[in-house]
């Protein structure tokens, strides 16, 4: 029986590449969109759902399981960049990014869960960032939001085990998508204390994201977790520096780390 799959945010970049390699491997594919309206030509079906919005999550959920009968597969994979000076970022923003990339993801996890119990099976694959393990300048609530995501899945596992159903973080790192033309980007001001240090760490994020990996190698990591029995906790996808960086934060001492970070945004 072909396993049945939903992905958040499905509609392009990670996702989308996920989303047809999937379809490639006889996998039954749903995928999400806030307007799904503007993807006619998708090879699979994209879904109405905004992670603000939980009454759309309920019923996009619904309809896949009326539709199959089964929900087998979450990859929670939706979310929203949101860059600058944590000071200058209006207060609406972060909690907006707090609502899309946190309280948005545990809402739909909590919605598949009731079917896969039903079940006695089912895996959640959360995508967060490498950006998730560590405080980046400029980049601070993207991370912080990330972060959480990141451990709430450590203690979700842990409740979900008796059920036979399995979850598991995915941390990407930068990927040649279109997330630098969806995020938040606080403004440069020009009478600001941050103006010169904020625009070039955003001029730098923005070439990171440009020369970032093919979505296809993040595609090939979640299409070999779901073919795994017990996948692992945490699962890291990117350049070996971006992966090391994790390793250096354990290892080092946090101003020795810190102070890599600083020379590494050129602050």
């Amino acid at each position: 029986m072909s396993k049945v799959v939903l992905i958040t945010g499905g509609s392009s970049g990670i996702g989308k590449s996920i989303g047809e390699l999937l379809l490639e491997k006889g996998f039954i594919v749903y995928g999400t969109s806030r307007s799904p309206q503007n993807y006619p030509n998708s090879n699979f079906p994209i879904l109405a759902l905004d992670l603000t919005e939980s009454n759309t999550i309920k019923s996009c959920i619904e309809k896949v399981i009326e539709k199959e009968n089964r929900l087998d597969v979450l990859i929670n994979n939706a979310g929203k960049g949101i860059t600058g000076p944590i000071e200058e970022i209006p207060e609406i923003e972060i909690k907006r990014n707090f609502d899309t990339n946190f309280f948005g993801a545990i809402q739909v996890i909590k919605s598949v869960l009731p079917q896969m119990r039903k079940q006695r099976s089912g895996l959640i694959i959360n995508v967060t960032s490498i950006a998730a393990y560590m405080g980046l300048p400029y980049r601070g609530i993207y991370s912080a939001s990330k972060g959480a995501l990141e451990l709430i899945t450590e203690a979700f596992r842990m409740e979900i085990k008796d059920f036979n159903i399995f979850m598991t973080n995915v941390a990407p790192g930068d990927f040649s998508t279109n997330i630098a033309s969806g995020r938040y980007h606080a403004p440069v001001l020009e009478n600001s204390p941050y103006k010169i240090p904020y625009g070039n760490s955003l001029n730098l994020m923005n070439q990171h994201v440009n020369s970032g990996s093919d979505p296809i190698l993040m595609a090939n990591v979640i299409y070999k977790i779901i073919q795994t029995g017990k996948p692992k906790v945490h699962y890291k996808v990117g350049s070996f520096m971006q992966k090391f960086s994790i390793v250096l934060k354990r290892i080092l001492p946090d101003k020795i780390f810190e102070k890599l970070l600083l020379k590494f945004y050129k602050l």
